[in-house]
């Protein structure tokens, strides 16, 4: 018997070719969660589907789910928002595709979090804005993402002993899920180095979160953001396609 054809408000977070004329899409429902739909035809001229679909596309997405496991079947994507504007600019295309991977990684297939729908969408809305800064953007979105999936306690006191935490000195631990004080560094597990840049961005995303108004400067943003992407792979056990664009480093 052939599944009841589902409708959802969809981002395209990721697309493989499946053959000369048929694309496999990876997309973040609202409803549905992370979905895998083969798009038979796409690339075809004149598509029953709607034609190919682009990374970042978002729109109204209607497929059929699969029976057990494996893919589901594209019946129609029709497209209200491109995000053009940021396949123009290198930093803004970079950030996007980070928030993409992370998506794509953190989330299981078929779990909802609408939250993370809402908070991808208007991330992406506000890189395409001009005075976007977009190693804000990213830093607010992957602090954001580990909170919303439980991965992110309090850091701005020690995970161990709940002091506060001092200007230098100061260690992450991914095994702790959190900062330690100099007193309660351990000495042969795995740790990261957090410098005076990375504590004030996480400051003020902090700030942020409670609702205060703050700025977050670039280098700020990207220490940040490269102690977050630091407790993302030691959680998934490697590494980030995309972190280094948006970290600095290799």
């Amino acid at each position: 018997m052939a599944t009841m054809p589902t409708t959802d408000q969809a981002i395209c977070i990721r697309i493989s070719d499946y053959s000369e004329t048929s694309q496999v899409l990876s997309l973040l429902g609202r409803d549905g969660g992370v979905l895998r739909v083969i798009a038979k035809g796409a690339k075809r001229p004149k598509s029953k589907s709607g034609g190919r679909v682009d990374l970042l596309a978002e729109g109204r997405l209607v497929y059929a789910p699969p029976r057990r496991e494996g893919l589901g079947t594209l019946i129609e994507f029709a497209e209200t928002v491109s995000h053009t504007q940021l396949r123009d600019d290198l930093p803004r295309l970079n950030a996007a595709m980070f928030m993409l991977e992370l998506c794509g990684s953190l989330l299981a297939e078929h779990d909802p979090h609408p939250e993370v729908f809402d908070l991808l969408h208007h991330a992406l809305d506000r890189l395409g804005q001009a005075d976007a800064s977009p190693p804000a953007v990213g830093a607010w979105f992957v602090y954001r993402m580990l909170r919303h999936v439980g991965l992110l306690g309090e850091m701005g006191r020690c995970a161990d002993c709940g002091g506060e935490l001092a200007a230098r000195g100061v260690t992450f631990a991914g095994a702790a899920g959190g900062m330690l004080c100099r007193h309660c560094e351990p000495r042969d597990a795995e740790k990261y180095a957090v410098g005076p840049a990375a504590l004030a961005g996480l400051a003020a995303l902090t700030a942020a979160e409670a609702g205060r108004r703050t700025k977050l400067p670039d280098a700020q943003a990207r220490a940040a953001t490269a102690l977050l992407v630091y407790h993302v792979e030691y959680q998934l056990g490697r590494r980030l396609k995309t972190a280094r664009y948006v970290t600095g480093k290799p």
